[in-house]
């Protein structure tokens, strides 16, 4: 009972003498995270500020915060192990080495994260563009550094891992897109008139942009019909409806106006035929 007892004493007595060894730089740590994360907070804020004022690109700013904010709050940790009185130069050593043999298991992962960097800083396309590549086309949805998300017309998404775009071929159409329609009139209708409505037609449309101007004109002798191109702007967001609110109207306008549409038409003849008898 009495070595109990002297156990006890001697472990309470450990006790306080490591607390009073080290419970001032625990405590000094302890303060020094603290202060580094409402440092890191305070100092992502104001950088986010910054950058908004120079009008970055959302993903750039959002990579530039978050990297401000992770510097930050790391020198404050290097301060408080330093405190603690925690070798440095080991602790460095480990990590590379633990590094290098990370890169080697995570070479994908690595490579979208150096596409998706790369994509960040030339910025090749941005938010709310329309791009074709990799054998996909959407809206570009978000931007990682892992991955690009498109968004399609029917509201399905495509997830493209950044790798795959860095390096290939890019179609950006920006935030408008040129609409390819058509519409045949017979051979004795008023071309000057029938262009005229269809220019009408576009202005009173709501969708279709002044700038850049629509483009009408003739755009082919058919074998039926004379066919008129109308190549209208609209914005990415009224792309997938515009083409069948025009053909719409400019139905209803010509049948008002008595403009024929004709349907194609064959003529058949049968040579060599032997009369009967």
């Amino acid at each position: 009972m009495n070595s109990q007892l002297a156990a006890l004493d001697q472990a309470q007595t450990t006790a306080i003498d490591l607390g009073i060894k080290f419970g001032p730089k625990l405590l000094a740590a302890g303060l020094i995270f603290l202060a580094g994360y409402f440092a890191a907070v305070w100092l992502a804020r104001l950088a986010e500020g910054m950058l908004v004022k120079l009008e970055l690109d959302v993903t750039l700013r959002t990579l530039l915060v978050r990297l401000v904010r992770a510097l930050v709050f790391l020198l404050f940790v290097v301060m408080a192990l330093q405190n603690l009185g925690v070798e440095l130069l080991p602790l460095i050593a480990g990590l590379g080495v633990a590094g290098a043999g990370l890169a080697l298991a995570m070479q994908g992962v690595l490579s979208n994260l150096a596409a998706g960097l790369t994509i960040v800083f030339t910025r090749p396309f941005k938010v709310g563009e329309f791009i074709s590549i990799a054998g996909e086309e959407g809206q570009v949805e978000t931007i990682s550094l892992f991955s690009t998300r498109l968004i399609h017309a029917d509201y399905s998404h495509v997830v493209i891992p950044n790798r795959h775009i860095a390096g290939e071929i890019l179609h950006n159409y920006g935030r408008i897109r040129q609409l390819q329609a058509h519409v045949g009139v017979a051979y004795g209708t008023d071309l000057n008139r029938a262009l005229a409505i269809v220019d009408a037609i576009l202005a009173a449309m709501p969708g279709v942009l002044r700038e850049p101007a629509p483009l009408v004109q003739v755009g082919a002798l058919a074998d039926s019909s004379v066919d008129i191109s109308v190549r209208p702007w609209v914005s990415v967001d009224d792309f997938p409806t515009a083409a069948g609110e025009i053909n719409k109207a400019i139905l209803e306008a010509f049948r008002a106006e008595n403009i024929a549409i004709p349907f194609p038409q064959r003529e058949v003849r049968l040579l060599g035929q032997v009369s009967a008898e």
